[in-house]
C-alpha cells in the first residue's frame, strides 16, 4: 500500500505556507523554525512521492498537483476546526478560533465592530481574526477555506447566506459642482463628471448599475481606501457613488467641500454573512451570526 501518512500539523504548515508563500513569515504566523517548516513539507513530499513547492530561496510557489491537494487538505483541516469548535461548545466555548473576510469600510468599520463587541462580550475566550480584501476575494477565500465566515452583498448563489443588514448606494459630489444643490442625482447626470472609482467591496456593484442604465461613467481613478475618494471629492477632482454606511456624519464634517446625496432611483443594497456550506460551519461561526443578525 501506498503511504500517505499526514499530520494536521504537517497540513497546517503545508495550507500556511501556500498562502504566505515565504519561510519567513509562514514560521512568524505559526511560531516555529523555518527549519521545521521544510522538515515537514519534506516529510509530506516524501509521503505522498509529489512535488508541492517550487523553491526560490524563501520564497515558494505551488506546484499544479500543490494546487489539486491543497483544495483536500483544507476541507481536511476545516472538519478537524469543527471537530474542536464542537468539543469546545460542549465545554462552554472555552476556546477556538473564529476567521472572518471583510469588505471595504461598511463591514470592517462599522459592522464588525458592533457585532465583536457582542460576540467578545460573550466568549471572551474566542481568537478572532479579520481577513480584509475585495468582494471577490471574500468569496474566493469562503470557496478556499481560507475564512471561517465572510461579508457578502446579495445576491450570492455559491454559498449559504444569513441577512444582516440594508444599505443604500449615495453619491459623494463637491460642493463647487451646481449639481451638489440637488436633492438627489441620476446616474445620467454622473457621467457628466470625471468619476473616482472605489475598487474595494463596492466595484461590481457600481459597475453593474451603471451596466443596467446603459451608461458608462468617465472613470479618472481608481481607490482603495473610501477615504481617498473622500479626499479627492473634498479637492474637487470629481465625483463618486459608495456605500451609505461607510460614512458618518463624524467623518463627513473632515470634508466640508463634500455633498453627499441620495440616487435616483433610489439603489439598495444587502449585506450578508457567508458561509461555505451551513452543514459543516462550526458552533463558534454559527454563534456570530446569530449575534451578527441581532445588531
Amino acid at each position: 500500500m501506498d503511504r500517505v501518512a499526514m499530520t494536521f500539523t504537517q497540513l497546517t504548515i503545508f495550507a500556511m505556507l501556500a498562502e504566505q508563500k515565504s519561510f519567513t513569515v509562514t514560521a512568524q504566523r505559526l511560531q516555529i523554525s523555518q527549519s521545521a517548516i521544510s522538515h515537514a513539507i519534506k516529510g509530506l513530499e516524501q509521503d505522498w512521492s509529489v512535488t508541492l513547492f517550487y523553491r526560490n530561496h524563501n520564497e515558494v510557489e505551488l506546484t499544479e498537483s500543490g494546487i489539486r491537494l491543497l483544495v483536500h487538505v483544507k476541507e481536511i483541516l476545516n472538519i478537524s476546526n469543527v471537530l474542536k469548535q464542537e468539543i469546545s461548545d460542549i465545554q462552554g466555548f472555552h476556546s477556538g478560533t473564529l476567521r472572518i473576510g471583510s469588505f471595504g469600510a461598511s463591514s470592517s468599520n462599522v459592522l464588525i465592530p458592533l457585532i465583536l463587541e457582542k460576540f467578545s462580550l460573550k466568549y471572551p475566550n474566542i481568537e478572532v481574526f479579520i481577513k480584509e480584501g475585495t468582494d471577490k476575494d471574500i468569496t474566493q477565500w469562503i470557496h478556499d477555506r481560507t475564512i471561517d465566515v465572510g461579508f457578502v452583498v446579495l445576491p450570492e448563489e455559491r454559498f449559504d447566506t444569513f441577512p444582516v443588514i440594508e444599505d443604500i448606494f449615495v453619491a459623494l459630489i463637491p460642493k463647487s459642482y451646481a449639481r451638489s444643490q440637488q436633492s438627489a442625482v441620476r446616474l445620467d447626470e454622473l457621467v457628466e463628471h470625471p468619476f473616482l472609482m472605489t475598487s474595494a467591496g463596492s466595484q461590481n456593484h457600481v459597475t453593474e448599475m451603471f451596466r443596467k442604465a446603459n451608461l458608462s461613467p468617465k472613470i479618472k481613478c481608481y481607490f482603495s481606501q473610501i477615504l481617498t475618494i473622500i479626499n479627492m471629492v473634498n479637492n474637487g477632482a470629481g465625483v463618486s457613488i459608495v456605500a451609505d454606511m461607510a460614512l458618518n456624519k463624524e467623518l463627513m464634517t473632515l470634508f466640508p467641500n463634500v455633498q453627499k446625496l441620495p440616487l435616483s432611483p433610489n439603489i439598495k443594497r444587502s449585506i450578508s454573512l457567508a458561509v461555505k456550506n451551513k452543514k459543516q460551519m462550526s458552533p463558534i461561526t454559527q454563534a456570530f451570526i446569530d449575534i451578527a443578525q441581532m445588531v
